[in-house]
């Protein structure tokens, strides 16, 4: 019995890290998405926001790190 309720543990461990780790790349995605509306008035932060996030597949991850690359190049 102990190793099942090591390994849901585990699991729920990990669900709680995925959640966190989304939960801040969305803010690092919309101060992103902030400064490039900014820069571009008239541009709906929704519409700046979506383009940032389409070029990278939906995993909010794979996003994040295409945006990461974008502003270390």
């Amino acid at each position: 019995m102990i190793a099942k309720d090591t390994k849901l543990d585990r699991t729920l461990q990990l669900e709680e890290r995925i959640k966190q780790i989304r939960a801040e790349i969305g803010v690092i995605v919309d101060q992103k998405a902030e400064a490039v509306a900014k820069e571009n008035p008239g541009v709906p932060l929704g519409v700046v926001r979506n383009l940032l996030t389409a070029r990278a597949p939906a995993c909010p991850c794979a996003q994040y790190l295409k945006l990461n690359a974008q502003n270390a190049g």
